[in-house]
C-alpha cells in the first residue's frame, strides 16, 4: 500500500502566518508542532499525513483524520510515521515507512505500508 502527496510550502507558510499555532494544531499534535522549526517542515508533515491516508485508500476524512497519524524523528533527524492503534488494527498495518523531501517550493512525501497476512 503506497501513498504520495505534494504541497506548496508557501501555502502552509501563509496558513501559519494567518492563523499561527492554531493552523498547525489542525493537523499536528503538540509534540509534532515542537519539531517544526520552519514552514517547509510543517509542509512535509502535511504531505506525509496526506500520503499516509492515501496509502490506506481513505484520504483524510471520517475514517482517518490528521490526528490518527503521528510523525516523529529519529536521533539522526529522519522522519518516522505511525498510525493510531485503531487505524493499524482496522487496516492490518504491520509496518509503515515514510520519506519526505523539499525542493522548488514544494514538499513531497511517500508512505508505504506493509500489511499483516490474513489467516486462512
Amino acid at each position: 500500500m503506497i501513498g504520495i502527496d505534494m504541497v506548496s510550502i508557501i501555502r502552509i507558510e501563509k496558513m501559519i502566518e494567518r492563523f499561527g499555532n492554531k493552523a498547525l494544531a489542525r493537523f499536528l499534535s503538540k509534540k509534532e508542532i515542537a519539531l517544526v522549526k520552519r514552514p517547509s517542515t510543517a509542509a512535509g508533515f502535511w504531505a506525509a499525513k496526506e500520503a499516509a491516508s492515501k496509502a490506506i485508500k481513505t484520504g483524510i476524512g471520517k475514517e482517518c483524520g490528521f490526528h490518527d497519524i503521528k510523525i516523529s524523528k529519529t536521533q539522526k533527524n529522519a522522519p518516522l510515521i505511525k498510525y493510531s492503534k485503531k487505524i493499524r488494527k482496522k487496516f492490518m498495518i504491520k509496518n509503515t515507512e515514510v520519506s519526505i523531501s523539499h525542493d522548488g517550493g514544494f514538499a513531497i512525501a511517500i508512505v508505504q505500508n506493509s500489511v499483516k497476512k490474513k489467516n486462512k
